[in-house]
């Protein structure tokens, strides 16, 4: 079936063989409680989808006593009956930024939106064939709240050639380069990487399909009056076992910035978030979405990034990648336990 493309050129056409759905956590008894309650170390269902379809749209917020909810929630998604899951992030991780943070930003594909970002939005169409499940895993000590739309579309059968959505979150903690006890750091940039073996990886699948992007949050551990900047690391993409090569030239030019940028700035397609404090202390959050020029792979893909000129830099890194492919997928790594996806807590600004 023809597949209806998002667009104002696009919004006048009579759709015959679409239904539109929603689950919600409405309050099925006509009262105002919309939400559901998930128990300390629970899991709970959002939804399982029988059909074909397309999920358009994701909104949620939840509340929690615990500071670093948005970390220790898990979001898990499986397509089609797959055994294991396409996505397994943490919560505020997979809505876009990291940190255990929130904080309104835009882009096109996610969001979070006031009150100081708790309005979590996602709009990757995430197509199946079958079935559609989603989970949510409460790894705190505290109830969760949990308030949530899922909008898809259904069809009588899904187009053959559409892939499925995938999200791996990573974390280095800290990345392994040089001692900041050391004082006399400073980044040599004569300093040469020929393997790229020790970058940070992003992603690595297998299979056929196209990388849409992601967000990169460093936590910058040094503490110096001097240039603080944490970047510098040239991006190094390898499609199809090497035989493509995509070379970047720096953390800021492969995020669409300029010149070690220090300002919050949201667009459609790039931004920063989360800039910083002085001289970059403290934490930092960038995005890239491919949406107009993704990054396609037939065999397989490993995408990385230098953290500091040649990996010289030994911050806390972590990442959340988007990717569209065929299934099976290789099964991620198993998610960090919860005391290694706690953040760090925040170094004290020289005023």
């Amino acid at each position: 079936m023809e597949i209806r493309i998002s667009s104002l050129n696009h919004l006048a056409k009579i759709q015959k063989d679409i239904k539109r759905k929603r689950i919600s956590s409405y309050d099925k008894s006509g009262a105002n409680m919309d939400f559901i309650t998930i128990n300390p170390m629970e899991k709970q269902e959002l939804c399982n989808i029988k059909g074909a379809g397309i999920i358009k749209h994701i909104w949620m917020t939840l509340a929690s006593r615990d500071p670093f909810y948005l970390r220790k929630v898990i979001i898990r998604i499986w397509w089609d009956n797959e055994e294991h899951p396409s996505v397994e992030c943490p919560i505020g991780d997979f809505f876009g930024v990291g940190h255990a943070k929130s904080v309104n930003f835009w882009s096109l594909p996610l969001a979070m939106g006031p009150d100081d970002g708790k309005g979590f939005n996602c709009w990757f169409p995430m197509p199946f064939a079958k079935n559609a499940k989603i989970e949510v895993e409460n790894e705190t000590n505290e109830k969760l709240v949990n308030f949530y739309y899922i909008d898809y579309e259904e069809y009588k059968e899904l187009d053959p050639s559409l892939g499925r959505f995938h999200v791996y979150w990573n974390r280095q903690n800290p990345c392994k380069g040089k001692d900041y006890k050391i004082q006399k750091f400073q980044e040599t940039f004569f300093k040469k990487n020929p393997t790229h073996e020790n970058d940070f990886v992003l992603l690595e699948a297998e299979g056929e399909g196209h990388y849409v992007g992601c967000h990169l949050d460093i936590h910058n551990l040094y503490e110096t009056e001097k240039h603080n900047w944490p970047g510098e690391g040239d991006d190094y993409i390898e499609i199809d076992e090497g035989e493509i090569i995509l070379y970047g030239t720096g953390t800021e030019d492969y995020f669409c910035t300029a010149w070690c940028p220090t300002q919050y700035y949201c667009s459609p397609y790039f931004g920063v978030p989360l800039p910083g404090g002085k001289n970059w202390s403290g934490k930092i959050s960038y995005y890239r979405y491919h949406i107009e020029d993704p990054i396609y792979f037939h065999k397989n893909i490993k995408i990385k990034i230098e953290h500091g000129h040649a990996n010289q830099r030994s911050d806390d890194w972590s990442s959340t990648a988007y990717w569209y492919q065929t299934e099976p997928h290789k099964p991620f790594k198993s998610i960090l336990p919860v005391n290694e996806r706690l953040p760090r807590e925040e170094p004290k600004e020289k005023q």
